[in-house]
Formats: C-alpha cells, sequence, structure tokens
C-alpha cells in the first residue's frame, strides 16, 4: 500500500475508462514503461513496444524522458521525442496512442520520497568516497545528423542505440548512470586495491561491444554517414550519493574523476583517436600486458584545467584484436 503523497511526489496520471491511475516516480532513480512485464510501469496496449521508454530523475531533480526505439514512438506535447528531453510539469506524454500526464513538484518544494512502501525500508541520503572507473560514450557529429535525417528515423536509431548501450553496460557488471542528449555515462565501482584483470577485461569488452553494436545500428538504418563514437574512461576517486531505496542501483557521481571522463571523450578529437583514457585507468589495464600495442602516450589539453594532461589513445579495432588475443 504505497505512502506517498501526490502533492509532494513526482508521478504520471494515467486516465482508464475505470478511473485515474497514478503511477508515482519514487523509489529508484530510473523507470521504463512498456508491453513486457519487466517494465516498472506495464502498459498492455499493442501500440506500446515492450520496452517503450524510460523515464531517468538526476540528482538535481530534473527529469528526463527517453524513447528506447519504439516502433509507434515517444511525444511530448504532441512532439516526438528524438533525444532525451526536460520534463515539465503537466506535460503531457504519449506512447503509442496511450496518454498520460506528468506532474512534479517545484523545486521549492522536497518531494516526499522517503517512505514508498510499508514494506521499504527509509535510507537517508549517504555521500561516500569511493575508486571508480567513469566511462563516457558520445555519439560523433550528432548535430549534423539531426539535420540530415527523419526525425522518425532518428528517434528509431538513437532510442535503439540508448537500449542497446543500458544493455551492454548491464552485461558488464555496471549501469547507465546518465542518458545525456547523445552520450551516456557509466559507472563501475571498484575495491579500494583497484580494478582487478577481470573487471579491465568487462571495462574493455564493454568498450568493444558499443562499438560493434553502433557500426550493426549504422548498417541496419540508411543514414548520411556512418554512425561513430568517441569514449572517454577515466579510474580514480568521486563521491556518489544514495539518494533513494529500492532495489535498483540510484548512486550518481561527482568530483574531478567524473570531469575528467568527459573531457577525455572530447580529447579522442583532438587526436584523431576512438578512446582516451586516463592514467590510472591505463595503469590498471596494462596489467592485462601487451597493452602498448593497443594504446600510445599522448599529451592533451583538457578543458578547464590549466596542466597538459597526459592521456593513452587507441582504436576499437585494437581493442578488438587485443581481447581475440587475450581469450
Amino acid at each position: 500500500m504505497p505512502v506517498v503523497t501526490l502533492r509532494s511526489t513526482p508521478y504520471l496520471l494515467l486516465q482508464t475508462e475505470t478511473g485515474n491511475r497514478y503511477l508515482p516516480l519514487v523509489g529508484s532513480n530510473c523507470w521504463t514503461v512498456g508491453r513486457s512485464d519487466d517494465n516498472n510501469f506495464v502498459l498492455p496496449n499493442r501500440w506500446i513496444s515492450r520496452n517503450h521508454a524510460m523515464f531517468q530523475c538526476t540528482e538535481a531533480g530534473d527529469f528526463y524522458l527517453i524513447d528506447l526505439g519504439s516502433r509507434n514512438g515517444t511525444f511530448v506535447n504532441g512532439r516526438r521525442v528524438t533525444v532525451p528531453v526536460t520534463l515539465r510539469n503537466a506535460d503531457r506524454i504519449t506512447f503509442g496512442q496511450t496518454e498520460l500526464e506528468f506532474y512534479c513538484p517545484s523545486k521549492d518544494q522536497k518531494a516526499d520520497v522517503r517512505q514508498v512502501s510499508e514494506h521499504e525500508t527509509m535510507t537517508s541520503t549517504l555521500h561516500v568516497r569511493r575508486l571508480m572507473s567513469v566511462m563516457v560514450v558520445d555519439i560523433r557529429d550528432f548535430t549534423v545528423l539531426t539535420r540530415q535525417l527523419d526525425e522518425k528515423v532518428l528517434s528509431a536509431l538513437i532510442g535503439t542505440w540508448f537500449r542497446h548501450m543500458g544493455d551492454i553496460i548491464g552485461k558488464s557488471g555496471s549501469w547507465v548512470d546518465k542518458y545525456i542528449g547523445d552520450a551516456v555515462m557509466a559507472i563501475w565501482f571498484h575495491d579500494p586495491q583497484g580494478l582487478s584483470k577481470a573487471e579491465a577485461l568487462k571495462i574493455l569488452q564493454a568498450v568493444s561491444d558499443t562499438n560493434k553494436m553502433t557500426m550493426a545500428l549504422s548498417e541496419e538504418y540508411t543514414l548520411p554517414f556512418p554512425l561513430r563514437i568517441g569514449t572517454g574512461i577515466n579510474t580514480g576517486y568521486a563521491m556518489v550519493g544514495n539518494t533513494g531505496s529500492g532495489s535498483r542501483p540510484d548512486y550518481t557521481a561527482i568530483g574531478d574523476t567524473v570531469n575528467a571522463a568527459f573531457r577525455l571523450e572530447s580529447a579522442t578529437k583532438q587526436i584523431g583517436l576512438n578512446i582516451a583514457l586516463g592514467e590510472d585507468t591505463y595503469r590498471y589495464i596494462s596489467a592485462l600486458g601487451n597493452t602498448e600495442e593497443v594504446f600510445k602516450q599522448y599529451t592533451v589539453n583538457l578543458k578547464g584545467y590549466d596542466a597538459p594532461t597526459t592521456t593513452y589513445a587507441g582504436n576499437y579495432e585494437d581493442i578488438d584484436k587485443f581481447l581475440q588475443a587475450s581469450s
């Protein structure tokens, strides 16, 4: 029996023939919508895809709506969603032919998400310092792509890419912490002793799988140019916060380790390669052996950093060869 107060809790309103149905957005930072039973909100309608869309709440309290490559589309106030969009109070959302309304208290009014149900325990907001690897993957030339591609095709392409990214990262023992426009951010937590060889291999495998998935989508859709991605990975300590309860991880990380991962991804454009690693990431990965054949040392100027930064960069093809030799 829910004990949330809808006046102070973000929720979705679904009007049905038997009355209004309220779907509180509490207990996690990510909720999926679809026809399949494995979704948080199940909408048994033939116009709804098995995995149709996703809601995500940031640490700042903003809500994003992400289409997951649905067949019949996701719309906000009548406009089709092609990239993650920020939701506003009273926005009208349409999944296929199912309409809902999104309601969220103002930021001055704190949402009561502490008590989710009488069977769940209350979790206080925690901030702890953890060793982690942060991976940022960005779609190259995305702005150009949006100008040249039909809106429906773009929505299906990017939504499918997001959905497959979530599957790949989940398989690697992590989760997608953020969907940001045309990019995703994933986090792996490590013991204080550092990355094990198994963890390092999982991260490299996730990189390889992401590139192969992107190439496959590029061939599946008729595009003006091949879909390409850049990757930045950084390892270090950062503060992480646990802002809710429930079975899903709802950590988010802040600090220089996270910022540097984004800057390293941008640096791949400077040096003309696919992937750039922070020094500590490379140190752990080099324990796998023969990584000097994959990653070369470069000095780059990261935006917002006064001093030049050392990075180790390479191409996806070389990672594939390395993984094949390591198996």
